[in-house]
């Protein structure tokens, strides 16, 4: 079963994870409702879509002012969104999600798999966030770090640590590195997923590390 990413963002901050403050909306007007709710000067208005891309096909806009969002929001309720991986038919675009928007310092990638060969869990992260994982994987291999986790022990916060390492995490957001990575796996198993990625995982500004995607 896929899920939009506001029910994921829901799913992990149920587990400790940071996401940025946001709110479904099914008009233009509840969606400058929801801004407003949420505070702040700039916002991002994404389409609620199964599939990947969206920003490269128009599904997301960054919005300063009523206007932007109102308009934002009439380019894509009851239009199709085409992205590579909805092939020409697209899909249709009746909800969409309205998040602060962050100052972001660094961009990663983290997915959590299921190896069906080895029947482990397999850690997949890079520093190289915010592109497709093929395109990662394709073009910058040397980014990628993995690990696996052995199911007698699960995820150790010594694994945790050396994985943020591998990212070259500063020492002060080490142990907010092991709770994201931490909640990602618990997630994984108790949910009994095959998939958990953010995409782009960031740190801000002010030195939080969030899944933004």
């Amino acid at each position: 079963m896929d899920i939009h990413e506001y029910q994921a963002k829901e799913i992990l901050s149920n587990f400790g994870i940071l996401v940025p403050p946001g709110a479904l909306a099914y008009s233009p007007e509840q969606a400058i409702y929801q801004a407003r709710a949420i505070g702040g000067n700039q916002w991002i208005v994404k389409a609620q879509v199964h599939a990947g891309g969206r920003g490269k096909a128009g599904g997301v806009k960054v919005c300063e002012s009523d206007y932007e969002i109102q308009e934002s929001c009439e380019n894509m309720f009851g239009k199709k969104l085409i992205t590579h991986q909805t092939g020409p038919e697209g899909k249709g675009i009746y909800r969409v999600y309205v998040e602060a928007a962050m100052q972001i310092s660094c961009e990663m990638y983290l997915g959590f798999v299921l190896d069906r060969t080895t029947q482990r869990i397999m850690i997949v992260a890079s520093t190289e966030g915010g592109v497709e994982i093929e395109d990662i994987t394709s073009n910058r291999p040397n980014s990628i770090i993995r690990s696996t986790v052995e199911p007698a022990v699960g995820l150790r916060d010594f694994q945790a640590r050396e994985i943020a390492f591998k990212l070259g995490i500063s020492s002060s957001l080490i142990a907010q590195m092991v709770r994201t990575l931490q909640g990602c796996y618990l997630a994984f198993r108790e949910l009994d997923a095959t998939m958990v990625e953010i995409n782009p995982l960031v740190i801000t500004n002010d030195d939080r590390i969030v899944a933004l995607d």
